[in-house]
């Protein structure tokens, strides 16, 4: 299935394709804070449409996620892998999912 998604103000856009049937919900000091749900999908399934100048790049801890956040509104509706090929997606950004129909699978990335 085709998905599109992005930012808040419109200025980040993407889509992907891919079979949302899980997300996870990371409980390390990023994600939790900013609420993301999070799904992978191989760069090569990844494309982004727009915005690549509105795009800030944010590292923590061992730096292997590219957090990036649209300079213009702050959401972060995407990363990319560092050291694998998975874009990682922010499911809150997908247009049209309804979020209370797909089951969360925790994951400890505190501990990490």
């Amino acid at each position: 299935m085709k998905y599109t998604g992005g930012c808040h103000c419109g200025a980040v856009r993407y889509e992907f394709e891919g079979e949302i049937g899980e997300v996870l919900e990371c409980n390390c000091s990023h994600c939790s804070k900013k609420g993301m749900l999070l799904y992978f999908v191989n760069k090569d399934k990844f494309k982004l449409l727009s915005g690549v100048e509105n795009l800030k790049e944010y590292l923590f801890n061992k730096k292997a996620i590219r957090h990036l956040f649209c300079t213009t509104c702050g959401t972060q509706a995407h990363a990319e892998g560092v050291f694998f090929p998975k874009a990682c997606v922010n499911v809150r950004c997908v247009d049209g999912i309804d979020l209370s129909t797909l089951p969360r699978k925790p994951f400890n990335g505190k501990d990490i």
